[in-house]
């Protein structure tokens, strides 16, 4: 069971790089709650608001952390919002953490330090997030929004294969 002191880890999108943000959504809720006339005004209180919750924001990054919130503020809203293509490979392992979860993860870092890609590699143990994906059994291997493996830890080569297929389509574009 999680510590309820412990904040809860957002991951959100700054130009393309994956960054952890402790307790967003209690900041979202914040500055929601605020009378906030204009667009200028509403990202200057979604960045004091994440640096309430004891998030670090570099002062010459401010501006791209101030388009990556309102984007993260308008998706909290509900709104509808044009996602950013990220660039590179993303990788996603669901499960809750079993053993082939982890055995799964191992093998897909083991895999990307043979072949000499980057990837953002994330596990989701979220099951609202797992469900998101329709991977009916765990662990599930996602490459770049495509299921490749449910149920099961796919041999390392086969795993390097669809990695390699992967980043051959990012070097395309």
């Amino acid at each position: 069971m999680a510590d309820r002191n412990e904040p809860k880890i957002s991951r959100i999108r700054v130009e393309g790089h994956p960054i952890g943000l402790r307790n967003l959504d209690d900041a979202l809720a914040v500055v929601r709650s605020r009378d906030i006339g204009t667009e200028k005004e509403l990202k200057s209180a979604l960045v004091e608001e994440v640096r309430a919750m004891k998030n670090y924001i570099p002062a010459s990054a401010e501006a791209k952390y101030e388009k990556a919130l309102l984007l993260e503020y308008r998706r909290f809203l509900g709104e509808p919002v044009e996602e950013e293509e990220p660039e590179g490979l993303s990788v996603k392992v669901l499960g809750r953490g079993c053993p082939n979860c982890r055995r799964l993860t191992q093998e897909v870092m083991a895999a990307l330090n043979e072949l000499g890609i980057g990837a953002d590699v994330e596990h989701v143990t979220d099951v609202n997030m797992i469900a998101e994906y329709g991977a009916v059994g765990t662990p599930a291997l996602v490459i770049n929004k495509t299921v490749r493996s449910v149920g099961r830890v796919p041999a390392r080569n086969r795993i390097k294969t669809w990695l390699q297929e992967e980043n051959d389509k990012q070097r395309d574009r």
